[in-house]
């Protein structure tokens, strides 16, 4: 279904603020399973559509749970430690 936004530009899908926990999380699920297709397969438009819908689904998602919990290896602070930890591992050959 595509609708006007009020800049006058075309959105595909249900505004997402409009959509339940469950069918947001189902919309979410699907657009991340097709990411990857359409970055290599898609067109310019395609991928620019699929851009535009990704960060709006995922920017309702962030409204919804702002305190969602953030593993710490996920964070700036946890790379640099998980790299750091990473780098004073021997190798197999043990140099």
């Amino acid at each position: 279904m595509n609708a006007h936004d009020e800049r006058g530009t075309t959105m595909s899908g249900v505004d997402p603020s409009r959509l339940d926990d469950q069918q947001l999380m189902k919309e979410l699920e699907t657009i991340h399973r097709t990411r990857h297709d359409t970055l290599l397969y898609g067109s310019n438009d395609a991928l620019r559509t699929h851009n535009e819908r990704m960060a709006q689904l995922e920017g309702e998602y962030l409204r919804r749970n702002p305190h969602r919990p953030v593993a710490p290896g996920r964070t700036r602070e946890g790379a640099r430690e998980r790299t750091a930890s990473d780098s004073a591992t021997p190798t197999a050959s043990g140099t």
